[in-house]
Order: C-alpha cells, then sequence, then structure tokens
C-alpha cells in the first residue's frame, strides 16, 4: 500500500510541527510553514495534529494512490482534482484504488497540504517527520520529493461499501477554518533591538506597507522597505525564531520562516505572532504586508483562541468519523 509520486512538484516535502530542542546544535526545527492547515487536514482525517504531512508549493506533483485511502487536503487552493474531477479544500475525501490525484492551477496561498488517514510510512529523525534540506536528513530521505518516489502507508482501510464502485467520495462534512475576525495586518511583538530603530523608521514600521521581495522562501521572507538604526552597534549573534524580523545591514528586513538559521546577529526589531504565522506563511513574493504592534495578553489570548478551535473542530472531526467507520462494519 503505497503513494507514487508520478510527476515532481517544485517542492514537495514530508514535514510536521518540527524538530524541537536541537537548536544548541546548530539544527534548527523545520516543519509546516502553515503549521494550522496542516493541524486541520490532519484532524479531518482521523490522525494526532502533529502526524507527517505532505506540503506543497506551486506548481505541486501529481500522485497516484494506489489503494484505498482517505485524505484532506487544506492551505494553499491548487486546483486539488482525482482523476480529473476537481475536489473541495477542507473536506475528508475517500479515493479508490489507483487514482491520480493532480493540482491543475493556482488560486490562492502559497503553502498546501495532503493529510493521508492510512499515515505516511517516514521514520522520524530526532524524534521528528520534518525535512531539513540543508542537513539532507528527516522526511524523505533528507529531500524534495522526486518523480517515482514511493512512500508507503502505514495501514491499510477498506472502505468498497462506500465507494460503490465510485472514483471517489467526497464526506458530508466540512471544516471551519476561521478562527478569529479576518484581518489584514500581521501582529507583532517588539522585539530585543526595537530601541535600535530611529523613532522614524518604528513609525514608518507601523505605517508603511513592505513588499515581499523575490527572496522568499522556506527561510525567510526579505521585505522591500527601508529603516534606520540610531547607530552601526554589532549584535553578539543570539537565538531568532520562526517569526523573528531582523534588520539587515541595507535597511531592509527578514523575516525568518520554518528553515531559518539557530541564531543570527542582526538586529531582532521584531516578532511575528504565533497565531499570525499561518497567515504569514500563505503569503506570496510581490504581496503587501502590513504590520501592528500588539503585547503578549492579546498576542496569548489568539494562541489560545487558534488552539480552542482546532480542539473543537478535533472533537466534531472524531465524532462523525467514528460514525461513518462505525456505519461501513
Amino acid at each position: 500500500m503505497s503513494l507514487k509520486i508520478i510527476k515532481a512538484g517544485i517542492l514537495d516535502t514530508v514535514q510536521d510541527h518540527g524538530r524541537h530542542g536541537h537548536q544548541q546544535l546548530g539544527i534548527n526545527p523545520s516543519g509546516c510553514m502553515d503549521r494550522y492547515a496542516s493541524e486541520v487536514v490532519n484532524v479531518l482525517v482521523g490522525n494526532d495534529v502533529n502526524d507527517a504531512v505532505i506540503e506543497m508549493h506551486f506548481p505541486a506533483g501529481t500522485f497516484l494512490i494506489e489503494e484505498e485511502t482517505l485524505i484532506a487536503i487544506g492551505g494553499a487552493d491548487f486546483s486539488a482534482t482525482i482523476n480529473g474531477e476537481e475536489i473541495s479544500l477542507w473536506q475528508p475525501v475517500i479515493l479508490s484504488t489507483n487514482s491520480i490525484l493532480q493540482f491543475q492551477k493556482w488560486k490562492s496561498g502559497a503553502r498546501c497540504y495532503l493529510a493521508v488517514k492510512e499515515k505516511l510510512a517516514i521514520p522520524k529523525w530526532l524524534n521528528s517527520y520534518s525535512t531539513n534540506l540543508k542537513a539532507g536528513c528527516g522526511g524523505y530521505h533528507g529531500r524534495a520529493l522526486r518523480k517515482d518516489d514511493v512512500i508507503g502507508l502505514f495501514h491499510q482501510n477498506n472502505y468498497k461499501n462506500y465507494l460503490n464502485n465510485k472514483d471517489h467520495v467526497s464526506l458530508h462534512w466540512k471544516a471551519d477554518v476561521f478562527w478569529s475576525a479576518v484581518e489584514d495586518k500581521i501582529a507583532v511583538l517588539p522585539g530585543n533591538e526595537w530601541n535600535w530603530l530611529t523613532p522614524e523608521s518604528q513609525e514608518r514600521f507601523n505605517q508603511q506597507s513592505f513588499i515581499i521581495s523575490s527572496s522568499a522562501d522556506r527561510m525567510g521572507y526579505k521585505l522591500n522597505g527601508k529603516l534606520v538604526a540610531k547607530n552601526n552597534d554589532e549584535l553578539v549573534s543570539s537565538a531568532v525564531n520562526f517569526g523573528t524580523i531582523q534588520l539587515l545591514p541595507n535597511g531592509e528586513l527578514i523575516v525568518l520562516m520554518a528553515d531559518h538559521q539557530t541564531t543570527g546577529g542582526y538586529p531582532r526589531v521584531a516578532h511575528v505572532i504565533a497565531a499570525h504565522l499561518p497567515k504569514l506563511a500563505q503569503m506570496r513574493a510581490g504581496e503587501t504586508i502590513n504590520f501592528r504592534m500588539t503585547d503578549i495578553k492579546q498576542a496569548e489570548q489568539l494562541a489560545w483562541q487558534q488552539k480552542q478551535h482546532l480542539h473543537q473542530l478535533q472533537n466534531a472531526c472524531n465524532f462523525r468519523l467514528k460514525e461513518f467507520l462505525d456505519a461501513q462494519h
């Protein structure tokens, strides 16, 4: 029972929440860019939120699903199709044997996630399934997926009674992923070196729109726009994290993303709050970012709100799946 790549995407990798607790050894966490989307697709198929998923960028790969499976797709909308017929995001779908999963055209977002109920048979490296491209470890042989790669599945399930000779069947529930009011701005907390910026640059940071440059990838987003430090003080290399915003010597900003380095020597002027990292992860080169300052209390409240919504989704999906699976026996 397996999943075979019959056409490689631009950067399809196996990911989970990341590899934590090893930064002192120079091993960065990696993991999903949009962790929330990966969690939702996992709960839609009844998996643990931290089970391995496939993260895709557009153009994404084409997959041959060699046995009956239950999948869910979420995050960016790349017009997913099963055997040529479009399927919805955020909805569990049963696939028949030898189904072809393709992504036909870009509609929105930057990262799309595939979860499989039967679970990807990927070994863990340092307690994580995530692909560390720089180290060449984790995930599928430490690299992006290529044509003719075959990923085994841990389990096998029989869905013939429900498929009733159809190619695929979408189950009758979808996830509501909107856990808060829609907001255009990315909320940030002041960084350790926020006060290194001149007052004019601090004001500009809060009011100016920044454009994501073409130098945007899983390591970081470079932003077009100039800010000025009060002086040329040098910073001792210090710990950084997913969402740290650094001021480069030329006055540009860089937002560190999932594959960020473990330490950095540039001033850390701000940090994107955890609850807004998924929104940031779905932005692409050429898009405009506006920041707004917040405080720890609101950042924690938004993080709790997001987790509470996910927990409610998980409970609802587990109930629906149990009902569905029990009905098959």
